[in-house]
Formats: structure tokens, C-alpha cells, sequence
């Protein structure tokens, strides 16, 4: 199997807690930058980031990124 696709949920759950990028950036030690270029999936971020928004968000770490494979030959 090979990664098709790599996506994240943060920022529907950003939304679904009403959070600003500017406030999740603060909480989890980065820029809001950074939170706009995650939720375009323009960067991959670190396992400590993903950990630290999971905790934000009192959510499981897989359920910040989902992986995609497709099947191979």
C-alpha cells in the first residue's frame, strides 16, 4: 500500500469550538501561520503538534490526521 492522501481535521474542530487560528496558535506554541498552512495541508507538523492539539480539542491524536492509502500491485 502506498499514502494517497494525507488531511486533517483542525479546523473543523477548531470551528466546532468556536476557536480563532490566532487563539489555537497561542495555545499549542505556534503561529497563526502555521495554523493556516495545517488546515490547507501545506505542512506537515510534528508528532508534539499534533499531541498538544489533540489535547486542546480532548480528542484522540488520530483523529487530528487520517491517512488515505490506495492499493498497489
Amino acid at each position: 500500500m502506498k499514502i494517497k492522501q494525507v488531511s486533517n481535521t483542525i479546523k473543523d474542530y477548531r470551528y466546532q469550538h468556536q476557536m480563532s487560528q490566532e487563539v489555537l496558535a497561542n495555545l499549542v506554541g505556534c503561529t497563526r501561520q502555521t495554523i493556516i498552512s495545517l488546515e490547507q495541508n501545506k505542512y506537515s507538523p510534528s508528532f508534539v503538534l499534533v499531541a498538544k492539539i489533540a489535547q486542546i480539542f480532548d480528542i484522540p491524536v488520530d483523529d487530528v490526521i487520517q491517512i488515505t492509502f490506495e492499493e498497489t500491485d
